[in-house]
């Protein structure tokens, strides 16, 4: 099919471009923006006037609860409620059941994502086997089956002499691993942030060198192996500080934030709000500007939804026994809008946390892949069409995802996605 997108505001990041312009898509390839090329003749005009045109967003943390969750959600579920936010490309960390760690189950993954012709899907592999953190997984058969990268998700290796074997074999073959900085003692039990507002509520918590020692760890090992790393979902004022001097001294090393992050801290939990109740904890305003001053400075390379569906009986339990987690991929947009609003911060500036820096971070693990966050001749179809200024109110009738719980209930967020395009097809329309 061949699309006119004609009269829209054409926003892309990777390019720092802004501007009133129409795209042009043939097939599942964006072939021209502003001029038409020669003889193009449109299937279908879609009048974008008073829409921004945006890349498709880029999600590097998207848990979709199969297999073996599918009692919270389902691919069906929650690739619609991406595309109703915007995402167009979703990163699926491993631990699903079983976790990702043999071939098999990953293609049977991407099979069934394949047969629903959606968003675009990239599971991470397990980097060990069962994420015991004891054996290394086979990580040449699993990338071949559609693995971009290896991850441990949330399950710690806490050996680390395995942690060192399998940074040497990543570095080795080319893999990047995905870790999320937590060292399991300091973490055990922990429910929320250590400080004043957990011990006022009673709740056990987590302290910041939980954060810190382990990146500690992982930056020395990184210097002997020379692996590359993505760090995921940091929390912490001292943490950045720690990766800030790790760029500065020219380590691999790139990171994200979670939307949920860049905007609450502890005392959001109010009086234990089992809907904050989220992996890391949050923590308190410093570290909050804190996070948001390392976007800002490009410390944080990338700002994700960290989506992980949770149903009423893993929510609606005391705090300290809630599961944690927050529905996420329809909030991803107008979080990343919201924070640009309250910085100051150029669309194209923002934006480009959830498309072309995201992209970047998926392109170093997989440089295979098509070239995704991006609207440029020659980039593949997927963007979507956005009303910058609508605004819309959180909650369970204006979701789509099998889960309702989020931090942001209630909430007014600007933006609203009104289309979205995924391989040159039209994937998403809003009623």
């Amino acid at each position: 099919m061949k699309l006119h997108i004609k009269g829209g505001r054409l926003i892309d990041p990777a390019r720092g471009l802004d501007q009133g312009a129409d795209l042009y898509v043939a097939g599942a390839r964006v072939v021209a923006v502003g001029q038409a090329p020669q003889g193009f003749a449109p299937d279908r005009v879609i009048d974008a006037e008073g829409l921004a045109v945006l890349p498709g967003l880029v999600d590097l943390a998207a848990r979709l609860r199969e297999p073996g969750f599918e009692y919270r959600a389902t691919l069906e579920s929650e690739m619609r409620a991406a595309l109703a936010g915007g995402v167009t490309s979703l990163v699926l960390p491993p631990d699903t059941d079983p976790p990702l760690d043999e071939p098999g189950l990953v293609e049977m993954l991407k099979h069934r994502a394949r047969q629903l012709n959606q968003a675009h899907l990239y599971p991470l592999g397990a980097m060990t086997v069962g994420l015991k953190g004891e054996v290394i997984t086979e990580m040449a058969e699993l990338t071949e089956a559609g693995c971009v990268a290896f991850s441990q998700a949330d399950q710690p290796v806490q050996d680390s002499s395995v942690l060192l074997r399998t940074m040497q074999y990543a570095k080795t073959f080319g893999y990047v691993l995905w870790l999320r900085p937590q060292d399991p003692w300091l973490a055990r039990g922990g429910v929320a942030a250590s400080g004043a507002y957990a011990s006022r509520l009673g709740l056990a918590g987590v302290p910041v060198q939980a954060e810190t020692i382990a990146l500690h760890t992982l930056f020395e090992l990184q210097r002997a192996s020379g692996a590359r790393l993505h760090l995921c979902r940091l929390s912490s004022a001292a943490g950045i500080d720690l990766v800030r001097a790790a760029k500065r001294e020219g380590l691999p090393v790139t990171c994200d934030v979670s939307a949920n992050h860049v905007h609450l801290t502890d005392v959001d939990i109010g009086y234990y709000d089992s809907n904050y109740r989220l992996e890391p904890p949050l923590r308190g305003q410093r570290d909050r500007d804190a996070l948001r001053a390392a976007l800002l400075d490009g410390t944080i390379d990338a700002i994700c939804s960290d989506h992980t569906p949770v149903d009423d009986d893993g929510k609606l339990l005391p705090f300290a026994e809630a599961e944690a987690g927050a529905t996420g991929l329809e909030l991803l947009l107008s979080l990343t809008l919201k924070w640009a609003e309250e910085a100051g911060l150029s669309y194209a500036q923002a934006l480009a946390r959830v498309t072309s820096a995201p992209a970047a971070i998926l392109a170093a693990g997989a440089p295979a892949l098509p070239p995704c966050g991006r609207l440029e001749a020659g980039a593949p179809a997927d963007f979507c069409l956005v009303d910058l200024h609508a605004r819309w109110t959180v909650g369970r009738e204006s979701l789509l995802s099998q889960s309702c719980h989020t931090p942001f209930a209630g909430m007014d967020l600007p933006g609203r996605v009104r289309k979205t395009v995924v391989g040159g097809r039209i994937v998403w329309e809003a009623a």
